[in-house]
């Protein structure tokens, strides 16, 4: 690609778009080629961005619920006018398929919108009457200041409207950084909310990297809040950062998910969805199931007939609709995940489909791009690297229980706690091992269904607090206790 061609993106402050001196380069994963600049912003530029939002944080938060709605919905609706553009931004700049892009990311990113516009309404103050001391006590939740929100590359848009939907929509301004590697579909966002009448300095949008955008943001003592989905490194690093500030921490995190398969399993829906929940994203979703512990008497079953369909889930160009995959998002991680199915070959365990086994046959223009097969690997420890760090890849290991008091400490074996699925027929059963297992959400005989409504989050190293309707207000609000005597 000429560099005439090249995208260049810049930062959004005070409502206006600024241009960067420093840039670094983002790829298109399906191609390998560089095909967008994006800000490599540091200090200067986020204490800008901070001063806007301070600056529109009286008008802003002075608002009523209400008026802050009607610009929230305006942004949404907005947002699905174009909703095709965004998907295909979304694509090209992550590497998923435009399908995915278009029937999950970018509808999920506008109800975000919707949901929390609507949601605001719904949250009920706290009241006690102490009459032998003629005294009312009340509660007021009032918006924090400027909220630092710094969203990952897996779910770009998605990710980054959790955030900023219920930040605004409480009161709150807003300094984002995404991710530098998916930075296009923040950018455009950018553009509609000049249309949607966000008034200037409510949402700033400054890119580039953790270790200059990133810090300066977590770092900084005008920002009390800060938001954070990534790695659990990552999330070291800014609760020693932000400590000396004593700032409210949300830190979604990492997650090494199980699935716990019975042996009165529905197999067919069972291994449907298993398959989805393992793959879907090119297995770049924090929520995947990376290891399945299935009952000895219908492992060898489970085992045949999910490894075959693991070979119908096809991988290859985006745009292509019959494509289940794309590619994953940079060479890095590629060569990443392929280091952990090598390290389980070495270990001696069995690779039964994907990398290493099946040939990915690509179009010319794709043959540079960062793919990767669905993989299904089998008879790995439990003590592997492999079984107990997150690959955040098209990899999945499957291994036999006996019992269930067996496989509860085997899916809780790991230092992650983010999520599980648990199949079986028997409601007593389902209940019982999802009480016992380890993880802020436990589906049973089912994968992402999501009510917003719920706490999001994940217990041990796979994050702290929750997000959500109720959770996400009281987040990004503080409480304060009123007495009155009369």
């Amino acid at each position: 690609m000429s560099k005439s061609s090249v995208l260049v993106l810049e930062n959004f402050i005070g409502g206006k778009f600024v241009s960067c001196q420093r840039h670094v380069d983002s790829y298109d994963p399906s191609t390998g080629e560089v095909y967008c600049q994006v800000p490599d912003s540091g200090p200067e530029e986020v204490d800008a961005a901070v001063a806007a939002a301070k600056q529109a944080f009286p008008d802003w938060s002075s608002r009523s619920p209400e008026q802050r709605a009607q610009v929230l919905n305006k942004l949404a609706d907005l947002m699905e006018q174009n909703l095709e553009k965004l998907a295909q931004a979304e694509s090209r700049d992550q590497g998923k398929t435009v399908t995915f892009a278009r029937t999950v990311d970018i509808p999920r990113s506008v109800h975000n919108f919707r949901f929390f516009a609507s949601s605001v309404f719904h949250h009920l103050s706290d009241c006690s009457l102490m009459d032998h001391l003629s005294c009312l006590n009340y509660t007021q939740r009032c918006p924090v200041g400027v909220a630092g929100l710094i969203s990952p590359w897996n779910l770009p848009l998605y990710l980054l409207t959790w955030k900023v939907a219920p930040a605004i929509a409480a009161g709150n301004t807003v300094v984002a950084k995404p991710s530098e590697m998916t930075s296009v579909t923040a950018w455009m966002l950018c553009q509609l909310m000049q249309e949607a009448g966000v008034p200037p300095g409510v949402v700033n949008m400054v890119f580039g990297t953790g270790p200059r955008a990133g810090d300066a943001l977590v770092g900084h003592p005008d920002v009390p809040l800060i938001s954070f989905t990534g790695s659990t490194a990552t999330a070291q690093r800014i609760t020693e950062r932000s400590a000396p500030y004593c700032k409210k921490l949300s830190l979604e995190l990492g997650g090494k998910n199980p699935a716990v398969i019975f042996a009165d399993a529905d197999l067919e829906r069972c291994i449907e969805t298993t398959v989805r929940s393992s793959f879907s994203n090119q297995g770049e979703i924090c929520l995947c199931t990376s290891r399945i512990y299935v009952e000895r008497s219908i492992y060898s079953e489970f085992l045949h007939k999910f490894v075959s369909a693991a070979k119908r889930w096809k991988t290859g160009a985006p745009s292509d609709p019959s494509n289940n995959n794309g590619a994953l998002i940079s060479k890095e991680h590629l060569e990443k995940v392929r280091s952990f199915v090598a390290l389980a070959k070495s270990e001696g365990a069995v690779i039964h489909c994907g990398e290493g086994v099946d040939p990915l046959v690509l179009p010319e223009p794709n043959r540079s791009g960062y793919f990767m097969p669905a993989t299904v690997i089998s008879g790995v420890s439990d003590t592997s690297r492999v079984m107990q760090e997150e690959i955040f890849g098209p990899v999945t290991c499957i291994s036999p229980f006996d019992s269930e008091d067996e496989a509860v400490s085997r899916a809780n074996g790991v230092r992650y706690g983010l999520s599980a699925t648990v199949w079986s027929t028997d409601v007593g059963k389902v209940h019982r091992v999802a009480q016992r297992i380890q993880a802020g959400l436990v589906w049973t005989n089912c994968w992402l269904v999501r009510d917003l409504n719920l706490p999001f989050g994940g217990m041990k190293n796979s994050g702290v607090g929750r997000e959500g309707g109720k959770d996400s207000f009281n987040f990004f609000t503080e409480v304060k206790t009123i007495a009155i005597k009369h």
